[in-house]
């Protein structure tokens, strides 16, 4: 397991990883199918780093695209799915295979959702083309304080149910490849950018 809080890959001084180097980054991983998974519970910012780092990967010329779990929910539009526990595996299955699906014509695909369930990591382990996980660890109080669509309030009033982290389980994956902790302010976001390239340079080198 890679934690951010015991290795920091920034540059000397803090300062942005310049786009040639970016380029390098991503040059071992540019034609190869991969699933790179972001997970972590509502509000740990899981989509807005997975954007940016499609973004770099697109700059660099690495055919991405991006999964966001909401996303894909709204798309399906299956009435009978939930956000009670057993609706919310089928919709974590369904995104796994689509993921799969994707980057098995030739696509890296970045998947932003919080999937919460042991048997979806195991799933992808053992399905996924050159699969990386990302864990994004933050603090409950923090998640509440950000709650940027209300959803810890409205839960703390009781007006919605089968929330993730507040009424429902979150499975933390076990032995991801990477633990972020996303606890600071959006600036920080490029720097976390840069420890996901790099470690996936150092990976991908050395498979």
């Amino acid at each position: 397991m890679y934690d951010r809080r015991e290795s920091k890959q920034k540059p000397a001084g803090g300062a942005a990883v310049p786009r040639s180097a970016r380029r390098q980054q991503t040059a071992p991983f540019e034609s190869v199918s991969r699933v790179l998974w972001l997970t972590g519970l509502s509000g740990a910012g899981k989509s807005t780093l997975a954007r940016k780092l499609c973004a770099h990967l697109r700059e660099s010329g690495c055919p991405t695209v991006f999964l966001d779990g909401d996303d894909v929910r709204l798309a399906v539009a299956d009435s009978h799915i939930g956000h009670d526990r057993d609706s919310r595996l089928i919709n974590a299955m369904r995104i796994c295979r689509l993921a799969k699906l994707i980057s098995e014509q030739g696509f890296t695909v970045v998947v932003a959702t919080m999937s919460m369930f042991r048997e979806v990591y195991s799933w992808n382990r053992e399905n996924q083309p050159g699969y990386f996980e990302v864990l994004l660890r933050v603090r409950l109080e923090i998640l509440q304080g950000r709650d940027a669509r209300g959803l810890y309030s409205r839960a703390a009033r009781g007006e919605v149910q089968h929330v993730v982290g507040v009424h429902l389980p979150y499975d933390e994956p076990e032995g991801s490849d990477l633990v972020l902790i996303n606890e600071g302010p959006e600036s920080e976001v490029s720097s976390l950018v840069d420890t996901i390239l790099s470690t996936l340079q150092h990976r991908f080198q050395n498979a």
